[in-house]
């Protein structure tokens, strides 16, 4: 009997003999994870056993790329993954090591909750209380703050986060709350904004977190970006990041010159409204940038020079108040009525 498929997508992986990353489409089964070259692959590049195996989240082996998570298999074989977002990374290592598990008990899988890699009581669940913190009306307020010549938008004090924890009840004391920060920071759900935070990230002190009203962080899916005293233009770029963010995650996109097909990180703001397009291997410099006002967004079944690139399905098409036209693929039908009924949403209301 075939192994059941448990979970597949886009990812970014880092070569076992170069040391490159490169987007890879990943099949996680009951017994190991597959990945290829390209969705439509029939052969696998390679495939991981997860007999045996271990996983660690978050890995932070390589310093400013965020989000990776790390499978040693039983032979000391390391394989390095990176997420394009939170969710995503939590997804994949939850169904990954609900799949060990299962594998070391002889029992099949089946999806539940498992506990997180840092040692937290067995009551906490970091990902309930991100989520609350990022309530829009009882959770810590983002703020503009400037700091050294540079302002910090869509950010809070890591004293606003160990009094909001103790004030909501999520802490006793204060250095209870140091402790779940430490965590939600660790677990990559916190990102440190300024030089003071970055610091007590990357010291190995037991709280990385620092309780103190000049340490700035932000939320990882936030619409955090920094900025120092520059002209009128440079603020108007920076205008298009202030949005909030909608909908993030990897698709194919078809280039405009050489109509060939790559797999891009979007992320998806409204006010203003607008979609940028990512490297998923590289920083967080974007490549391009689509307007959504008044823009049309439609599901589409045949794109000139597709099938060429072997691309076919879950195709959908944005086409800007300029006349642009941008052509994509989800991963399933699912994903692509997601897609489009987010970037409908905002092109409608965003300005």
């Amino acid at each position: 009997m075939e192994p059941q498929e448990i979970r597949e997508g886009y990812l970014v992986k880092k070569g076992t003999v170069l040391n490159s990353w490169k987007a890879v489409w990943v099949v996680l089964s009951e017994d190991g994870v597959e990945f290829y070259k390209k969705k439509t692959d029939r052969s696998p590049k390679g495939m991981i056993p997860l007999k045996g195996a271990t996983i660690i989240s978050p890995c932070q082996d390589f310093g400013k790329r965020t989000l990776v998570f790390k499978i040693t298999t039983e032979k000391k074989q390391d394989h390095f993954f990176q997420a394009s977002h939170v969710e995503e990374r939590e997804f994949w290592v939850k169904d990954i090591k609900r799949a060990i598990t299962c594998l070391q008990g002889g029992r099949k899988f089946a999806r539940k909750s498992t506990r997180r890699s840092i040692r937290l009581p067995d009551t906490i669940n970091l990902t309930e209380l991100y989520t609350l913190m990022k309530d829009q009306d009882d959770g810590v307020k983002e703020l503009k703050l400037e700091q050294e010549n540079r302002v910090f938008n869509h950010c809070f004090t890591g004293a606003t986060v160990v009094e909001w924890l103790i004030s909501r009840a999520k802490a006793r004391n204060r250095p209870e709350a140091l402790m779940l920060a430490t965590g939600l920071l660790n677990e990559g759900f916190l990102q440190p904004a300024g030089d003071l935070s970055k610091e007590g990230a990357e010291s190995r002190e037991q709280s990385a977190f620092l309780d103190q009203t000049e340490a700035l962080y932000y939320f990882a899916d936030s619409g955090f970006f920094c900025e120092g005293y520059s002209s009128d233009e440079d603020v108007l770029v920076k205008e298009e990041f202030r949005g909030n963010i909608i909908k993030q995650g990897c698709l194919l996109k078809q280039g405009h010159r050489r109509k060939n097909w790559k797999v891009r990180k979007f992320i998806l703001r409204d006010d203003p409204a607008y979609m940028h397009y990512y490297d998923p291997t590289k920083g967080d410099e974007p490549l391009g940038s689509i307007h959504l006002r008044g823009s049309v967004v439609t599901a589409v079944e045949y794109v000139p020079d597709a099938k060429k690139y072997d691309i076919d399905g879950n195709l959908f098409e944005i086409i800007t108040s300029e006349e642009t036209h941008y052509f994509l693929q989800a991963a399933t039908a699912e994903e692509r009525k997601e897609w489009i009924k987010a970037i409908q949403a905002v092109s409608k209301s965003g300005k």
